[in-house]
This record gives C-alpha cells, sequence and structure tokens, in this order.
C-alpha cells in the first residue's frame, strides 16, 4: 500500500505552489497525498493577488476526518496565514498524533513571504509558529526570508545560516533546514541541523530560471520521503535531488508578451539530479 501523507496549505490557482504543487510532488514519489486547505490563494508565479482564508472549524474538519479515514504516514503544514488557522491546525494535529500509532512525522515549511516578496501570513502569527506549531515539529524549513523573521535579523552568508541553524536548533529544540538558495552564490546549499550534527546539500545554482514553489516542493518532498521511512538525512537528500531536477527541467510559456515558468514535478530523470 501507498504511504499516506497529509498537506495541509493553501490552494494556489496556478499549481507551482502550495497544496496542488504537493500532491504532485507527493504523487511523484511513490506516496499517495491528501489535503486540508487553508486557504485559496490567486496567484501566478510572480504575484499574488488575493488570499481568502477557509474557517477554521473547516480546516480542522478536513484533518480529522482524513486521521479517521487513512493511516497518516507523515504531514506537511504549508501556507496556514492566520492564528485562528494556525490554532485550529494545532489541536487538531495534537488531538491526532495522540491518537495515532506509530506518530506521524511533521514537517512544517514556516510559509510567511512568497517568491514574489508578497506576505502570505499575518504579521500576528509569527509568534504562535513559535509557541504552538514548532514544538510538534519533526523539522522546520524556513527560506532565507523567513529565517531571518524567526531571528530578527538578515542572514548575508552562508557562515551566518550556519550560526542561525545553531541558534534556532537549540532554541526549539527540533531540526531545522535552512534553504540558502537566495543567497545567489553559484550553488545553492542548504544546511540540516539535528542537534548535534549539521547535514549541507548543494546544488548548482540555474539562473535565469523564474519558478514559484520550490519551497512547497522541497517540503513535501522530505514529508514523503519520510512517509516512505526514509532517516531524516537521507529524506532531505533525496528531496533535494527532486527540487533541483524540477527546477533544472522547468517549464515555460508566453503568452501577452509574459513569460511563465513553472516547476517540472514529473521530470523523467529526477534519480540522476545531483
Amino acid at each position: 500500500m501507498l504511504p499516506v501523507v497529509l498537506s495541509i496549505a493553501g490552494s494556489d490557482n496556478s499549481a507551482g505552489a502550495g497544496a496542488q504543487a504537493d500532491l504532485k510532488t507527493m504523487s511523484a514519489l511513490g506516496t499517495y497525498g491528501v489535503t486540508a486547505i487553508t486557504c485559496v490563494v490567486a496567484e501566478v508565479p510572480g504575484k499574488v493577488s488575493a488570499i481568502q482564508p477557509i474557517e477554521p472549524r473547516i480546516v480542522a474538519e478536513q484533518i480529522r476526518l482524513l486521521f479517521d479515514a487513512f493511516p497518516i504516514a507523515a504531514v506537511k503544514t504549508g501556507l496556514l496565514y492566520s492564528r485562528a488557522i494556525i490554532s485550529a491546525v494545532c489541536d487538531t494535529l495534537a488531538e491526532s498524533f495522540a491518537q495515532a500509532a506509530p506518530r506521524p512525522t511533521l514537517v512544517v515549511d514556516p510559509v510567511m513571504i512568497a517568491s514574489s516578496g508578497d506576505p502570505l501570513l499575518q504579521a500576528d502569527a509569527i509568534a504562535l509558529y513559535r509557541e504552538r506549531l514548532f514544538p510538534l515539529a519533526t523539522l522546520i524549513t524556513p527560506n532565507l526570508d523567513e529565517t531571518a523573521a524567526l531571528l530578527g535579523r538578515p542572514i548575508g552568508s552562508l557562515a551566518e545560516l550556519r550560526q542561525a541553524g545553531e541558534e534556532l536548533t537549540a532554541r526549539f529544540g527540533t531540526a531545522f533546514l535552512l534553504k540558502g538558495g537566495h543567497l545567489r552564490g553559484p550553488t545553492a546549499t542548504d544546511l540540516l541541523f539535528t542537534g548535534g550534527e549539521v547535514h549541507e546539500f548543494s546544488a548548482p545554482f540555474i539562473p535565469g530560471v523564474s519558478t514559484h514553489g520550490t519551497g512547497c516542493t522541497f517540503s513535501a518532498a522530505i514529508a514523503a520521503n519520510l512517509g516512505k521511512g526514509l532517516v531524516l538525512p537521507a529524506a532531505v537528500a533525496e528531496a533535494k535531488h527532486f527540487v533541483t531536477s524540477a527546477v533544472t527541467h522547468f517549464l515555460r510559456w508566453e503568452k501577452n508578451g509574459r513569460t511563465t515558468d513553472a516547476l517540472h514535478h514529473f521530470a523523467p530523470d529526477f534519480e540522476d539530479a545531483g
């Protein structure tokens, strides 16, 4: 039977990020993806036009129904948007995890800022991530901007990223994967901190590609690999290969003078990426 992996995330109508990207990733990696939708986002790569949150009780009911019906092996959270939704997700996950055997792994992608720079999380919700969601997590996967928001200072180098990871892991007592792709060097280097060990994952930075959803795809791939039973460093390594291939084999359309790029979640040779 395929492992079941739950994505708790927003709906991206352009299907490059959010729950749609998660489902593509989970399917490509041989798991059965299910979703609890937190909000509906009107967006295309480079632009977020509108966000409509789902009622927190509906978010919670989606999660409860899925845990009742499926043997959930892993969970990832993406865009949660508001304090009310974060509270509902934390309450329901804590309840569901207490009843599950074995307890599913939880990958938290603390979505705060879109690739376009548009804010995706209400300002008063960041504290609730720290207080309630992070303690439930197996792994937390912030990008550079989100790491800076969590620490309250900018990150400008790989050395500063390493220091940030050590600080965050000590502060929250869980593993962190800090993504360094936005440092814009010749390689995209990510650092996994597991409390005493640091694992480095690098791939060539691919210029000239303007996709969105790499963070969603990366965290979904990690959750899928954990759901299949891989240990954390191996799950991250395989996910890094997958997302690198999805970027390398990006898709592109031209319409009305606009170029739109997207990740290729079903690139045929991702096994050879990296």
